[in-house]
């Protein structure tokens, strides 16, 4: 069952009090690419499915007009950060001058294709939204989200979806509530070697959500993925003997599929030295959005 979540309170603004966000995972349960406009960006359909795992922001609103984050990411600028970018563009799109400062306990990998930065890039839009009191609802801030990150806009509204377009067109979904071994080999995977890549298949067949649930699922970029990066290609191998498995989004992550968590420790043990993983549940409904609930409730 799918839950909705009113963005928008009665409370002031709520200074200098820490608050925890949850910012999780997902996974492209899966992913085809179905052609490519002008302007470069690909058209696809997947169906997105949270994890009830991710990173933690640890968010203090304030009446100064400062955004700091901690710890800097190496190699980033803060201005480059897609948390800062995330503050910026709901104080433009508001015209709040507040501030806030950002901790962030990061456990998702990058280049994983788990939607760590984007996922971080919602909860900063819905948990400011809420402590700031800019009164924005879900999909305003969906809009916003979409210029920083396509996946942006299914973190912020909370719910698995059935995306078409860019990802920006979402349908709600209720996939299983599967349990799920999510690996990652020793790499790092950039979306954009993979989208640019001549090889990719941008040509796949559109077909209705009902086909689709009834078919095999499957990752159009998989097959790039594993030709360029050997350790994905052995990671992939390795998970095939113990369960159906594939690639998530773009990126080195590949998870495999089980009914129930004791199966999926199982296997979490068996895992070899080369390969790192953890088990989660996947969820329809945001972790994101039941903090933002417990939240909204002490303003009511």
């Amino acid at each position: 069952m799918i839950t909705t979540v009113n963005n928008q309170s009665n409370c002031a603004p709520i200074f200098n009090r820490e608050t925890h966000w949850p910012s999780p995972a997902k996974l492209n349960l899966f992913l085809y690419i179905t052609g490519q406009r002008p302007n470069g960006y690909h058209e696809l359909q997947t169906l997105f499915q949270f994890l009830d795992y991710g990173d933690t922001l640890t968010i203090t609103a304030t009446n100064t007009s400062a955004i700091t984050i901690n710890p800097a990411i190496e190699g980033v600028t803060t201005e480059d950060n897609l948390i800062y970018r995330a503050a910026d563009a709901l104080r433009q799109a508001t015209g709040t001058m507040l501030g806030a400062h950002i901790e962030i306990d990061k456990i998702l990998p990058m280049g994983g294709g788990l939607g760590g930065g984007s996922s971080n890039a919602a909860t900063t839009l819905v948990a400011l939204n809420y402590l700031w009191q800019t009164q924005l609802d879900l999909d305003k801030l969906a809009d916003i989200g979409l210029a920083l990150g396509a996946d942006v806009p299914v973190f912020v509204k909370g719910f698995s979806a059935f995306a078409e377009g860019v990802g920006e067109k979402l349908l709600p979904a209720t996939p299983q509530e599967k349990w799920f071994l999510v690996t990652k080999p020793n790499v790092s995977i950039a979306t954009v070697d993979i989208f640019t890549h001549p090889d990719l298949i941008r040509n796949t067949e559109k077909r209705s959500l009902k086909a689709l649930l009834a078919g095999v699922y499957e990752n159009d970029c998989e097959k790039i993925v594993r030709r360029l990066h050997p350790e994905v290609d052995k990671a992939v191998s390795w998970l095939l003997e113990y369960a159906p498995s594939r690639l998530t989004g773009t990126g080195a992550c590949v998870f495999a599929e089980f009914s129930s968590q004791q199966e999926a420790d199982a296997i979490l043990k068996k895992l070899p030295d080369w390969l790192h993983g953890f088990v989660a549940k996947g969820v329809n409904t945001s972790p994101l959005m039941a903090t933002l609930h417990v939240h909204s409730t002490d303003c009511q």
